[in-house]
């Protein structure tokens, strides 16, 4: 009886289009079934690449959600993988939670120990508290400690997850992936092992095997498409020629896309290819270059295809209606560029390093590095797509991960959640940004932020709920905070301050030029001024430093775990030769080697 009188109270509110959020107090959130959430993030995509935000990659599922909830054509991260995660998960700038740089370089400075420091509470943490199960599947990234025999305690089952199978590092192979754990164990990859299927598979299991009466959270922490671009064969097939007309004509096509979606305005012009790309027309192993595109669709193909297998386990266990599903990416498109298998100019080749595997699990070795003639795909190439497609995958924006450019910092976001949002298909224009999205979910499920946890004070959040948003209400006004390696912005309503590291401030009105086009800094030194103390205000109050100041602490490589011996080098460049490969960089073996 009392479980039918919440479904027909249930019901009578989404009638009369009242029921915003489940709220923390009040009949209403006494009455209603606490929703489940599952909250999906990818790695390295950029603005454009679903099909629903103008892109040219098959992305039916994802597509289908949009249709089915919403599209916000406003979100931000924090520029790259480590700092969006911990603001993702603790609702603070990445700098108040210990990450305000990466999660492997402890500078000994509060704001970047690499690791999530006790100050903040994950969702998972505040969820459990409120009495949800609480499991990640994925990439977790924000601890610097991975050794299974050092230190967990900030590991997710230490951080408020029930359950964990997933990476601790950021970056690895998708077939033989390192750190690979499940739970607090090592686990060692069987079968026909591939990383995006595999955590798609292990949240299914998550959903299943939950008690009906439990709400539950899920975090989804896909790799793909951060490189390297590993894709089932068949998959990458249905590419080839996708990418023919090469990235300036895809960039224009694209931002026309948007424009008929809605998502942009048509006065807003396509941002200049960035400098570093060449003209399609002047590239030369044009084949080769759209094998590395076709490769990156692929890998966000294999993502649409799990999305899809999650939606059908929500909706065989009569779970949809009642899930908020959130889905967005860490970071735009990424440029890094390891031309001939090397790591920049530094004589090293890229696979010194821990994290690229030297032979696959069949014993076959692995070439590293984005070298023409070699198509990335196979568990034998180790590849990125480079900085011309991404550039395509930020389109219409500027730059790409790592700066806070619209390139670095804009992402999709869909939310979709039959029960809760009457309103399908519809765009939502309101700034968001990752640091809303704990209070977010914390206000759907009913649950408080807590000031003290285990022994600590925790610190205010920085973030705010954005769920009223779901019925297209207006978000209070606020500034918004970026900084990464010296790459810094506020944005303030239509007004943003940008500059990358080293140059000057520039500032574009976003809602005349979100494609930062016309910097009128010199014409408006008022705002430029107001923005900057801003600016200044927030680094004091987070922890900012100057990146500057920074003192990145030099590991030499035989301390290093990331870093290959001598020996395991010599052993692969062997093997290489024994097998005939010709690979670049083995005419310009390692300066360096750890002992």
């Amino acid at each position: 009886m009392t479980s039918m009188k919440s479904t027909c109270m249930t019901l009578i509110f989404l009638s009369l289009g009242l029921l915003t959020s489940f709220a923390a107090t009040g009949e209403a959130a006494e009455q209603a079934p606490r929703p489940n959430i599952v909250l999906i993030l990818v790695d390295d995509m950029g603005f454009s690449d679903l099909g629903c935000y103008g892109g040219e990659i098959d992305t039916p599922n994802l597509d289908r959600l949009a249709q089915g909830g919403l599209r916000y054509t406003q979100c931000y991260n924090a520029a790259r993988c480590c700092p969006t995660r911990a603001s993702l998960l603790t609702g603070l700038y990445s700098h108040q939670t210990g990450i305000g740089y990466m999660a492997h370089v402890d500078t000994g400075k509060p704001g970047y120990r690499a690791n999530l420091n006790r100050q903040c509470v994950t969702i998972a943490e505040a969820l459990r508290s409120s009495g949800y199960a609480t499991y990640i599947a994925g990439k977790w990234h924000v601890c610097r400690d991975f050794a299974p025999s050092g230190p967990k305690h900030n590991w997710p089952r230490q951080r408020g997850f029930d359950r964990f199978f997933g990476t601790l590092i950021g970056v690895g192979s998708y077939c033989d992936p390192l750190t690979l754990t499940k739970e607090n164990e090592p686990a060692t990859p069987e079968g026909d092992f591939y990383y995006t299927e595999a955590i798609t598979r292990k949240t299914i299991e998550y959903i299943r095997e939950n008690p009906q009466e439990k709400p539950f959270f899920c975090y989804v922490a896909y790799t793909a498409p951060h490189f390297p671009l590993h894709a089932r064969a068949e998959v990458i097939a249905k590419y080839r020629g996708r990418f023919t007309a090469g990235w300036d004509r895809l960039r224009e096509a694209r931002r026309q896309r948007l424009v008929e979606l809605g998502i942009i305005r048509p006065d807003w012009k396509l941002s200049a290819r960035d400098p570093s790309v060449t003209a399609w027309e002047e590239t030369p192993e044009q084949a080769w270059q759209q094998s590395r595109m076709e490769a990156y669709a692929a890998a966000i193909d294999h993502v649409d295809q799990g999305v899809g297998e999650l939606v059908d386990a929500l909706a065989e266990t009569g779970r949809l209606d009642n899930t908020v599903i959130f889905f967005l990416s860490d970071n735009g498109g990424e440029a890094l560029e390891h031309p001939g298998g090397m790591i920049g100019t530094t004589g090293r080749p890229w696979a010194v390093m821990r994290y690229v595997p030297l032979f696959t699990r069949q014993g076959e070795p692995v070439i590293a590095g984005d070298i023409p003639g070699v198509r990335p795909g196979p568990a034998t190439t180790y590849a990125g797509c480079g900085s011309a497609w991404a550039n395509l995958s930020n389109a219409p924006f500027r730059r790409f991960k790592t700066f806070v450019h619209e390139g670095g910092i804009a992402t999709p976001l869909i939310v979709h959640w039959p029960g809760g949002i009457q309103a399908r298909g519809e765009l939502r224009r309101q700034p968001v940004h990752v640091i809303d999205f704990l209070p977010t979910i914390l206000d759907l499920a009913g649950a408080e932020y807590p000031k003290t946890y285990a022994g600590e004070t925790i610190k205010p959040l920085d973030g705010i709920s954005f769920a009223s948003s779901f019925q297209d209400q207006p978000l209070p006004d606020r500034p918004l905070f970026w900084e990464h390696r010296g790459n810094r912005a506020v944005r303030d309503g239509r007004w943003k301050l940008v500059a990358a590291h080293g140059g000057p401030w520039e500032l574009y009105d976003v809602q005349a030029d979100r494609t930062e086009t016309r910097n009128l800094a010199s014409q408006r030194p008022e705002i430029v001024a107001r923005l900057k103390k801003l600016y200044a205000e927030w680094t004091d109050r987070c922890g900012v430093m100057p990146w500057d100041d920074l003192e990145i602490p030099f590991i030499p490589p035989e301390n290093n775990p990331l870093t290959r011996t001598r020996k395991e080098l010599e052993h692969y460049f062997k093997e290489l030769k024994a097998r005939g490969v010709k690979a670049p960089f083995l005419q310009r073996q390692p300066e360096k080697a750890a002992p």
